[in-house]
């Protein structure tokens, strides 16, 4: 798993970089304005990636120095000091933070990006530093874009990191789907993505799941850029936020259906 850690890694980085640069030209008016997530201004969003970076590394830390993870008090405690700043610290912390803990995960050595075992604190069991660096991916790359859409209707989750996550996103679908949204409506898609290009069956029901490969009978195909599948299952493809390379043909289910089966977080 070195090769996927390193390639997370390295998409943790040119995503900070980007991100970074952006940060950087927004004024104090802009950091209280409104971002993809409906319930933070942009200030907020970079908060909550600040204290994930501050909190990230004292999880990493802890497993390297072979010591329990620092637990839900010491993540309170962080929030709360982040939660306490003003908008422009928010936006400073999040440059100084994210920048340690991209140069942290840098510094591991191969042997320590396969070998090492995190306590991520809500797992079953610690994981691996290529399942680390995933959450911090996705984590990342999903609210880099709360920040930029808030003010570029246009912007799309960055390509590098798509690539990286839209495999294993869908593989934890069932996590995030709410089924009972469907109220009763069952269905069977073929799912056809591109950038990358994904073929796969989605079923609707009482229960959410994919599976790979086109199905054997479906109801209809939903086809759409890899990025808006993301989007989609996080809770961040609004109608006003759709690109028309997003189709949804034929069956029960229809775009407003999957919006409401995936809220987001």
């Amino acid at each position: 798993m070195t090769a996927t850690a390193d390639a997370n890694i390295a998409a943790l980085r040119s995503g900070f970089d980007q991100l970074a640069t952006f940060v950087r030209g927004l004024s104090d008016e802009q950091l209280t304005g409104p971002s993809g997530a409906s319930e933070w201004d942009i200030s907020q969003v970079l908060s909550h990636l600040g204290s994930g970076s501050v909190i990230n590394l004292a999880v990493l830390e802890a497993a390297l120095a072979g010591n329990p993870n620092p637990g839900n008090d010491f993540n309170k405690q962080v929030w709360a000091r982040w939660d306490a700043m003003a908008p422009a610290e928010r936006a400073q912390g999040f440059l100084e933070h994210n920048e340690i803990l991209t140069t942290r995960y840098e510094s591991l050595d191969p042997d320590t990006r396969a070998n090492l075992l995190v306590d991520m604190g809500f797992l079953p069991a610690p994981v691996d530093v290529a399942t680390v660096t995933s959450f911090r991916l996705s984590e990342f790359t999903l609210h880099s874009w709360d920040v930029r859409v808030g003010l570029d209707p246009s912007a799309t989750l960055l390509p590098q990191a798509t690539t990286l996550l839209v495999e294993s996103s869908l593989s934890r679908l069932g996590w995030l789907a709410k089924p009972e949204a469907l109220q009763g409506k069952q269905s069977t898609l073929r799912l056809q993505t591109s950038e990358p290009d994904l073929t796969m069956a989605l079923h609707l029901g009482d229960q959410v799941t994919v599976s790979p490969g086109a199905p054997e009978r479906s109801d209809g195909v939903l086809t759409l850029p890899a990025e808006s599948l993301l989007r989609l299952i996080s809770g961040r493809l609004s109608a006003e936020r759709t690109p028309s390379s997003v189709v949804l043909d034929g069956g029960p289910v229809d775009l407003a259906d999957l919006r409401r089966v995936f809220p987001g977080f």
